[in-house]
């Protein structure tokens, strides 16, 4: 798979750009603040409908404009797809394939499929677990598109169940005892919903792991071995064997009964609290270097290691099984030692197609440097 063509109009800064690409390396060049990340931010955008800076999609629109549109040319096994996206503030997104429209935004995911490395990913090991919940999501996306609307589903139940869980734990604690009539309702939606995305999860971490393990002792092969892991909120209730043996699949249904038995027992502290504090919203992705925990315990150097080791590893699950992403690298060289640069440009080299953006060309290893183009003053020419 490579992106043949990018065209861009009011993202980000970009009134307009149009950028011809080919298989192999290209190397975007040009100082901080001229626009190349905007314009691998717009490649990630059509593969996820999200960005990798930003939560949502308003700061996407060049100010003072009301919509901004990407389009795409990607090539897959010799065959061509054109894909639009129209992004409007304060309206629903629209999606064209080949000029055609289609019913959802989501529907074009899966034409473009990308794995992006950039500084922001330091997070994944240090932020939030909210970020790696995050990860997780997306790589469950780019691997099997229809895990979008289970997504989307279960963030829309979740949603409508803390409105109630609030509104009756405020009547609660008020003297009144509050309306749960429909609780049993959401919770029956909350289990479904949850316990597939759970279930996807599980697996995507036993398939990962293994991947992660090796990239990991490739960057850094004097440092202790990395491991990741899944921990969920109804932890007692899954079967150990879930998420650690690609021979053991996670089984729906009975995640779906260990959900909706947590949120029985629960159901006090949720009242009380006003919020659901069971399902995929509460869970996280383990990362261990030695047995300990990789946040706060591991070094600068460590840390960038494994999240490299994190998005070559899922670059390396999706190639073995579905065919190259594009693997796009945003301004990373000069954050990496000549060690970790030596051992990305050895995998990035024999990518189907590598997109890489640095603010200097000296930052780049050679076997990368064979197509460039220069971002400057409102433009991208090919040097």
């Amino acid at each position: 798979m490579y992106v043949r063509h990018l065209q861009v109009t009011d993202f980000r800064s970009w009134a307009h750009a149009d950028l011809e690409l080919e298989p192999g390396p290209s190397v975007l060049i040009g100082q901080n603040g001229q626009g190349k990340t905007n314009l691998v931010e717009a490649i990630g955008y059509v593969a996820t409908l999200g960005s990798h800076r930003v939560a949502t999609d308003a700061p996407l629109i060049r100010h003072g404009c009301t919509r901004a549109i990407v389009r795409t040319a990607v090539v897959n096994a010799g065959r061509e797809l054109t894909v639009e996206l129209e992004i409007t503030a304060g309206k629903a997104n629209r999606a064209r394939v080949n000029r055609g429209p289609v019913p959802r935004p989501r529907d074009v995911l899966g034409i473009v499929r990308t794995v992006l490395f950039a500084p922001e990913d330091l997070a994944l090991v240090r932020g939030d677990p909210a970020e790696r919940r995050r990860f997780l999501d997306d790589l469950l996306v780019l691997r099997a598109p229809r895990y979008a609307a289970v997504r989307a589903d279960y963030d829309r139940v979740l949603r409508q169940r803390n409105a109630l869980l609030k509104t009756s734990g405020a009547a609660r604690r008020a003297g009144s005892k509050g309306d749960i009539s429909t609780l049993d309702v959401w919770d029956g939606h909350l289990a479904s919903h949850g316990a597939e995305l759970l279930a996807a999860r599980l697996d995507l971490v036993a398939d990962l792991a293994p991947h992660v393990a090796a990239c990991y002792a490739g960057i850094a092969p004097e440092s202790k071995p990395a491991e990741i892991g899944y921990r969920s909120s109804i932890a007692q209730s899954i079967p150990p064997e879930y998420g650690t043996s690609t021979a053991a699949r996670a089984d729906v249904d009975v995640l779906t009964d260990a959900l909706l038995a947590a949120l029985v027992a629960g159901r006090d502290a949720e009242l009380e609290r006003g919020i659901s504090l069971v399902g995929p919203h509460r869970d996280e992705l383990e990362l261990v270097l030695d047995g300990v925990p990789a946040k706060g315990y591991a070094s600068h150097g460590e840390s960038w290691s494994f999240a490299l080791a994190l998005r070559l590893g899922s670059y390396e699950l999706l190639r073995a099984e579905a065919g190259e992403p594009v693997l796009v690298l945003d301004d990373v060289f000069a954050e990496l030692d000549t060690r970790r640069r030596r051992r990305l440009a050895e995998v990035a080299s024999g990518a189907e197609q590598v997109i890489v953006t640095a603010a200097v060309e000296e930052d780049v290893p050679d076997e990368l440097s064979t197509v460039r183009y220069i971002v400057s003053d409102g433009e991208v020419r090919r040097a």
